[in-house]
This record gives structure tokens, sequence and C-alpha cells, in this order.
């Protein structure tokens, strides 16, 4: 991507990824994703916002030729995870007159990361401000959207908010500014279910504190820069509030079919009820669409053969995944087939230990389920029905 002009003071010197696929060696990219850069030019001072990932460096370096910055005094460091990070050392090395300004956590995970030194740093403190001669920068502190030692920069005279991952999205496109475009909300929406939801409360928090500077523009680290603020952060207030919605997650496996009758027996009874189903077969499902949708869903429901006397390896990634995520699950209910005596029951509950959801009766059938056993679900589709309805979700 080169060089655009968000004002006649800002500008965008990141790097677009098209073909990145994976992130974490985790999880999914399936639209690739951008490293976003940002050079700010105060009457005295100019100003590097976070920088890219050490792969597209001479992206970061082609455009600040492009741009003609001849001397960074400030490089930012929101955040010190290496897509951000990792070229600041051949920034130093480049603009060697250049002070890394961050908090006191970020410095010391800078340190670790990429061994800086001690005097490449300037450390600032929550609320603290920094002048650029006719521009000031304000830092604001927002740990747990992602990492403990987060903060977003907030470009006082421009109402611009460089929010690093905070509000993010991975996303490859070419157009830098989006105003109201589901496609963008929907990988923003996949991008908090993977790296925030498990801090929701923290979000939440920090989600209130930037709304209370009142931005015109958000820019991000990763995705498009919304020019209207106000599209992404109501999002945000919606996916960390406690509300949800009459929807049932339904993750999984069957190894000869059996278990699948039982997800297709619950898919038609939930459905014909007025409830919303979301089967995810766990051999093929991207964790994040699974993630998303556990975003907004009132009740999760796994569904797993019984495998050398457990869950099915896949069942258990998916629970231990759910646990992990801590989504605003109310209900949680477990349907598995088996063939002997087994400890998967016990084993779902163990491993979905942090979630504060009631856990539904479990249903279990002997071998390939009939006419009379699967009706044996009945029960727990009924309790799904009561609890959404005493919800007020039906």
């Amino acid at each position: 991507m080169a060089v655009f002009k968000l004002n006649d003071r800002v500008f965008y010197v990141g790097a677009i990824h098209n073909e990145r696929r994976v992130f974490d060696q985790l999880i999914p990219l399936p639209d690739g994703t951008t490293y976003n850069a940002y050079v700010i030019r105060g009457s005295d001072k100019t100003a590097l916002i976070d920088t890219v990932d050490p792969e597209k460096r001479e992206d970061l370096f082609k455009n600040l030729e492009e741009l003609g910055v001849e001397k960074i005094d400030y490089v930012i460091a929101n955040h010190a995870e290496q897509d951000h990070s990792g070229s600041i050392p051949f920034v130093l090395e480049r603009y060697p007159m250049a002070k890394v300004v961050t908090n006191e956590k970020c410095k010391n995970f800078l340190k670790d990361l990429l061994h800086l030194r001690e005097e490449d740093f300037i450390t600032i403190s929550d609320g603290e401000e920094l002048s650029l001669g006719d521009r000031t920068l304000k830092f604001v502190f927002t740990p747990w959207v992602h990492w403990p030692e987060t903060m977003v920069t907030f470009l006082e005279e421009d109402g611009i908010l460089f929010s690093c991952d905070f509000f993010g999205s991975h996303l490859a496109r070419t157009i830098p500014f989006i105003e109201e475009d589901p496609r963008v909300i929907e990988d923003a929406k996949r991008y908090y279910a993977e790296i925030m939801m498990p801090f929701r409360p923290t979000v939440r928090r920090n989600v209130d504190k930037v709304k209370a500077l009142n931005p015109m523009i958000i820019a991000p680290s990763h995705g498009p820069v919304y020019k209207k603020p106000e599209i992404i952060i109501n999002a945000y207030l919606d996916w960390t509030s406690e509300n949800v919605k009459n929807q049932v997650v339904l993750p999984y496996v069957s190894m000869h079919g059996s278990t699948k009758v039982m997800v297709d027996y619950l898919i038609d009874r939930l459905t014909e009820n007025g409830i919303e189903v979301f089967p995810f077969d766990l051999s093929v499902t991207d964790i994040g669409k699974l993630a998303m949708t556990l975003v907004d869903s009132a009740t999760l429901i796994l569904a797993t053969p019984q495998f050398l006397g457990g869950a099915h390896p896949l069942a258990v990634y998916a629970a231990f995944l759910v646990n992990v995520l801590r989504p605003k699950l109310k209900y949680i209910g477990l349907v598995g087939s088996f063939g002997w005596g087994g400890m998967m029951v016990e084993q779902i509950k163990g491993l979905v230990s942090n979630i504060k959801a009631e856990l539904i009766e479990p249903v279990l059938i002997k071998g390939l389920p009939d006419a009379e056993s699967i009706r044996s679900l009945d029960s727990l589709v009924e309790n799904v029905i009561k609890k959404h309805g005493e919800a007020g979700l039906l």
C-alpha cells in the first residue's frame, strides 16, 4: 500500500500483506492483513506511530522515502508484539536520533523481544502528553485490548485516535478509509472474538475510556481507518455487553454418523421452535468463525462421540478454546454417542470451568440412535426453549 493522507499533517506509511493466511501459527487470516503505521508532522517534531512486521519493513522505508521523511524524533510504540514493533530496530538504525516513546511495561517487553537498550526509550505514564510543536499526543493506557501493556495515542488537535490492535481487523484492502461497510465489521468481530473476548469486562472499560476522548477518526494498526468512529465503537459496546441472542452454537464431531444423527435432530427441533442454530463440523471448521458466533450466542451444545473413554480430541480442543475465549454464554449442553462406559461428561465439564454458564443435563445415546432413543434429546431441546424463553429471547 502506498502513502496516503489522513490530513495535511498525518500520513499512512504502513504495509499490506495480502498473502498471509495464519497469525500466531493458529489464527486463520482468510482476508490477509495490514500493518498500519502513521507519520505525524508537527511544527517542531515528527513522530512515527507504530511500525510494521519485519517481513514488510522495506515497504515501510519505501513509504517514508516517498513521503520525504528525513528525520524521525519519536517512534510511538503502542504495543510490543512484533507485527507492530518488529521493525523498530531497523527504524532506529536508519534514524539514530529517534527515541522510542512508550510505557514502562511495553519498554520492558521491547527490551526482551527486540534487545533494545535503556537509552533508546522515553517512558511515559497514563494520560501524559507529548508536544510535537503545534500538535499534541496524549497517551491513554488500554491494557488487555490484547496484551497488558497496550496503550492508544490520541492526536488532540485533529481528533485522531491511533488505537493499535483495539478496533482493528485482519483485512487486507487497498481502500484505506471506510464509512459503513458490513464486511469490515465482520472482520473486526472476528478479530475481537479471537483476541479480545477473553478480557471482555476490561475491554468494555477501555471502550468507555476512549469514547470519552470523542475521536473524529479511529486509525487502528490492522485493517481500514474509520471515518465514522461510532460504527466500530457501537459494535464493541454491543459485543462487550451482557446481551445475548436467541442462538445455539453447535460444534460437533461424528466419526461413524451416530453423533451426526443427533446433531441433525437437534437442528430440526430447535429451528422449528424459533431458535437459530449454527452447526460447526469441527473436522473442517474455521475456528475464527466459531469464535465469532460465540460472541453473541446464548447457548453452546457440544456434540461428540466417545473416544478412548473420553470425548473426541477435536471436541476437547473446542471445549478448551471456548474456555479460553470466555464468551458470555448463558447455557451449555453436551450430547454424545458411546459404545461403552467412559468419563466424557466429567472431562468436558472440567474443560469449561471458566464459563459462568448453567450446565444443561447431558444426553448420551449408546450406539446409532433409533427412533426411540433419539427422542431422549427432547428433554434437552425443551430445556433450551424454556431457558431462552425465561431470558426473554423467544
